[in-house]
């Protein structure tokens, strides 16, 4: 083709020649590179088509975890969330097919990378091939079986008795786990499904995290010892780190549970950042995605982390994933880190968010989900209507209103105090066993201002954060929000500027997370030769910044110094 025929995009350093715009559309989408992210949430699987030149996405598909949905396999009252692996299986050819049927012709055939995030500390046990047990006969539905979802709070117990042993032990293996290890995590989550079932004991050979299965399950990976295990993960929540030569050795892991016994032998020393091809999709996969075998699929992470990275984090900035709860992220070079442990984080490993920083990770346990309680137990009388068009209408518009109400209350009136841990405490210094309180109430404390109490504790968890990092010498310079909350809440965005007493930024992307994916799926397949490479070409920049208003600030500096004394009673 002549120089007269076409034009050459020219985008950090990469050249993508595209067709002149007199030329029929679909002949213009085959020139270019197209990459697709794949955000695997707590509900739902998104998947995102983009153009690896500049970002721009072409289009998505959703699709809801069915079997999640009717509920199955939950118990909240235990605190026991699981998920069958058949969700995320249907899920991901469904999202897949119908995002690429949306795009222009020509898209699906150019595709050269796919990576995905989940959440996480999601773990399965699996057999000697690593299959999840419960795609094996006879486990099809046993829930410990199953991958353990998150959020999953049933191993308080041996998480207790892993702190306990780590600090008993010549060596802390959670020292660069902020030195408390959660119940949300690999290794409790394991040990307490082989103490409660014998069977998942008996057939039990390793765990995987659902971020690597997934890799290894479009790959056609089978085996232990060829499936890629990710750093961002390991890191994190398996006590992964080079200075003890992996993971815990096995006379920890024994003396912590007998049942834990042969496991480090099929599990992993070596890990992988998420710039790193973890292989090629398997010819089955290729047909059922209707993609080429020549695609690369990249070796994947947690969601937040690859949010951050969507959101085009830099040193000193902190992005925060903000919908059910958060997940807060920062990065920081090797030179700032030097001797330096952040106690009650959740983690700080080098290279899982991007490769040659360490990322360092915390969040709250409870957020979103703070205020649809609150919703939930004013809702409660609607049961009693017949009209169930109506219950629903009547439902959708509470936290509107709540919110529209509580911003007109002046702070200097926030008499009512609340502590933000109705689902245990993530960060800083996790501890599951502790609930949220609300204090100060009177006959005057009306819904509108019990829920701008509720915001105001959820701003004072990240406060608490946000502190916990200064305090160790690392410098917060701005906020990035991303999620749900970021997008659609002002009232809760301004009143969380307004207590960290510094701007928040909010990405443009409505997508973060699986634009992160993609920008990784693009240096995995080559297209950049860095993760900072892919955010700049490919990042959108941010639509809107909430700034701090300095008479709230001052007086949210006085009512924090409150909410630090009622979580100490």
């Amino acid at each position: 083709m002549s120089g007269s025929m076409v034009k050459t995009l020219i985008t950090a350093n990469k050249s993508f020649p595209v067709q002149p715009e007199d030329k029929p559309l679909e002949n213009r989408y085959i020139m270019t590179k197209y990459v697709i992210g794949i955000d695997y949430g707590s509900d739902s699987c998104r998947a995102l088509v983009v153009d690896a030149s500049n970002g721009k996405e072409l289009a998505a598909a959703v699709r809801n975890y069915p079997r999640w949905m009717e509920g199955k396999y939950c118990d909240p009252a235990k605190n026991q969330y699981r998920q069958h692996p058949l969700d995320y299986i249907e899920v991901l050819e469904a999202s897949v097919k119908e995002a690429l049927a949306k795009c222009p012709a020509g898209v699906a055939e150019n595709v050269v990378g796919i990576s995905f995030d989940t959440t996480g500390s999601t773990p399965a046990l699996t057999d000697e091939n690593g299959t999840p047990l419960a795609l094996l006969p006879g486990f099809e539905e046993n829930p410990n079986a199953m991958f353990i979802l998150w959020k999953d709070h049933t191993a308080v117990k041996e998480a207790d008795e892993i702190n306990k042993l780590s600090k008993e032990w010549d060596i802390d293996y959670v020292k660069y786990e902020g030195g408390i290890y959660s119940s949300e995590w690999v290794w409790a989550k394991v040990l307490h499904v082989l103490r409660e079932d014998e069977a998942v004991k008996a057939k039990a050979t390793s765990w995987v995290e659902y971020c690597d299965w997934l890799p290894a399950l479009i790959t056609g990976t089978t085996g232990l010892k060829d499936l890629k295990r990710g750093r961002c993960a390991a890191g994190h929540k398996a006590m992964w780190d080079p200075e003890w030569n992996g993971l815990p050795d096995e006379k920890f892991l024994t003396t912590l549970g007998p049942e834990l016994a042969g496991l480090r032998d099929n599990l992993f020393d070596e890990t992988y950042t998420s710039d790193a091809a973890a292989g090629t999709l398997s010819p089955e996969w290729a047909e059922k995605l209707g993609l080429s075998t020549d695609v690369v699929v990249g070796v994947s992470a947690f969601d937040c982390h690859m949010g951050a990275v969507g959101a085009e984090i830099t040193p000193n900035t902190l992005v925060r994933a903000i919908g059910t709860s958060t997940c807060d992220i920062l990065v920081a070079p090797y030179e700032e880190m030097e001797n330096k442990l952040i106690p009650g984080i959740c983690g700080q490993v080098d290279g899982s968010v991007i490769p040659g920083m360490v990322g360092l990770e915390a969040g709250q346990s409870g957020f979103g989900d703070i205020y649809a309680w609150f919703k939930n137990v004013l809702s409660w009388p609607l049961q009693f209507l017949d009209d169930e068009a109506q219950r629903k209408a009547i439902e959708d518009k509470i936290l509107p209103a709540l919110s529209e109400e509580a911003a007109k209350i002046p702070v200097e009136e926030s008499t009512i105090v609340a502590t933000d841990w109705l689902n245990g405490r993530r960060t800083p210094d996790a501890d599951q066993t502790v609930t949220g309180t609300i204090a100060g109430l009177n006959l005057g404390s009306s819904a509108p201002r019990i829920f701008r109490a509720l915001v105001e504790a959820t701003a004072f968890g990240s406060r608490a954060i946000t502190d916990r990092f200064a305090e160790h010498g690392i410098e917060i310079k701005e906020v990035v929000g991303i999620g749900g909350v970021a997008k659609k809440s002002p009232f809760v965005m301004q009143t969380m500027a307004d207590v960290l007493n510094m701007p928040i930024k909010v990405s443009v992307s409505e997508q973060a997370m699986a634009l992160g994916a993609a920008m990784f799926a693009a240096v995995a397949a080559g297209v950049y030769s860095s993760v900072e490479e892919a955010q700049s070409a490919m990042g959108q920049g941010f639509e809107k910044t909430y700034y701090p208003i300095a008479e709230n600030a001052a007086q949210y500096n006085e009512i924090y110094k409150r909410y630090i004394e009622l979580g100490k009673i």
